[in-house]
């Protein structure tokens, strides 16, 4: 540990132990200061950066005395305060001190890993994606995510020491008791693979893994479209379609960590042959595959992104290739709402760019189709970080992480 970080946290436990004499000493208006103060701590580390006027709202103290504590603890070296704009407005944006410690997030995708590094307050302070080899190994890939790890440290002018913990998201079922990867249908080459000790014995952290669709509920239903509901099902619809389940605040992991493949739910018994090795899979006719197969004659050979983007631009057939898609994974939507009964749906990933042309498909297709209520169908909504949600819900886990293990000390 740092020197800095050492006395960072050092400072906040006296804020701290200053908050468990509260209750002994009722009324002290030392203690009710700094129990104050501890509440304004606690608010940024755990909705992340927040301006003084929503610091206020959370915690229900006055603006007045937010800006007073906050100014005492960017002094004391706690916090620290960046202009920013928020609904048109010039505001301070208040974060924990970068010596607070970093986090690291890492997901793992079909074609690219992305890595992002941030301080305990989730503001993200660097970001890089390499690119995978089709025939990817988790050793030689975590390995290269290692080095990448100690590049960005260096380059933002940290040290090592400040690392606390790293989260790693992978597109297949995650044991997470063990941390192992445990499909080889799914990401050939990560089967048996066990994340700790391929990344967490290089950095010498440790290292919260989990199914990438699984950290993009979690980071939207904490911090992003939601926030507010108790349970949530989250759809990471891109090259694969997967999902995430929060049902009364909890994730779901199911049996083995097998939860949430929508992507390999049967809608067609007699139907393609997918690369899991079933037939009719959900992904046979509403991944990426399948939508530049339905273009193929027509436009030639596409990119996802080239799809959504002349879809946007007005192509009759993009837009039709994107709407068919929409619908058919709305069916499957409807069919695990049923099952589910979530407050709302959130649709991640890159086909959630597409905008209005593929949500409305999915929500119209969800209404029809769901077990009617009294309460109406759930609301089917677009996520509030688009291809970003897995890599900050990896974030939120190796944040997660080091609270559990005390490496954030009072913060946790």
């Amino acid at each position: 540990m740092t020197l800095a970080l050492s006395s960072e946290l050092s400072g906040i436990a006296g804020i701290v132990q200053s908050v468990r004499q509260t209750q002994a000493m009722p009324g002290s208006q030392t203690s009710l200061r700094e129990a104050n103060r501890a509440r304004i701590v606690r608010a940024v580390q755990q909705h992340g950066a927040l301006t003084q006027v929503e610091l206020a709202g959370i915690t229900g103290l006055s603006p007045a005395s937010v800006s007073n504590i906050v100014t005492e603890l960017s002094d004391a070296g706690v916090l620290d305060t960046s202009p920013s704009i928020r609904s048109g407005r010039r505001a301070r944006l208040v974060t924990l001190a970068r010596a607070s410690g970093l986090v690291v997030g890492i997901d793992v995708g079909a074609r690219t890993m992305r890595v992002a590094l941030a301080d305990v307050s989730l503001q993200i302070l660097a970001t890089e994606t390499l690119p995978l080899a089709p025939d990817h190994r988790a050793d030689m890939s975590l390995q290269r995510a290692g080095m990448l790890v100690a590049e960005m440290i260096e380059a933002v002018d940290a040290s090592p020491d400040e690392l606390l913990a790293i989260g790693v998201g992978v597109p297949a079922p995650v044991d997470v008791r063990t941390g192992t990867v445990i499909s080889t249908a799914l990401l050939r080459g990560w089967d048996g693979a066990v994340v700790e000790q391929l990344l967490g014995g290089v950095l010498g952290v440790p290292v919260a893994v989990d199914n990438d669709a699984n950290l993009g509920a979690l980071a939207e239903a904490r911090y992003g479209s939601g926030v507010g509901r108790e349970s949530v099902f989250y759809v990471h619809a891109s090259h694969t379609i997967g999902a995430g389940i929060v049902l009364n605040g909890h994730l779901l992991h199911g049996r083995q960590g097998g939860a949430g493949e929508l992507g390999h739910t049967i809608v067609d018994p007699d139907g393609a042959v997918c690369r899991c090795g079933s037939r009719g899979c959900l992904e046979t006719i509403a991944g990426s595959a399948a939508i530049l197969a339905m273009l193929r004659t027509s436009h030639g050979p596409l990119t996802l992104d080239d799809v959504i983007t002349r879809a946007r631009d007005g192509d009759l057939g993009c837009r039709r290739a994107l709407a068919d898609t929409g619908r058919a994974l709305g069916a499957a939507v409807a069919n695990a709402c049923t099952l589910l009964d979530p407050d709302a749906v959130i649709i991640g990933g890159t086909l959630a760019d597409a905008g209005a042309v593929f949500l409305d498909a999915v929500r119209s297709t969800v209404d029809a189709l769901v077990l009617p209520s009294a309460g109406g169908p759930p609301d089917v909504v677009a996520s509030e970080f688009g291809e970003e949600s897995e890599l900050r819900g990896a974030l939120t886990a190796a944040l997660d992480l080091a609270r559990e293990r005390g490496s954030l000390g009072v913060l946790t």
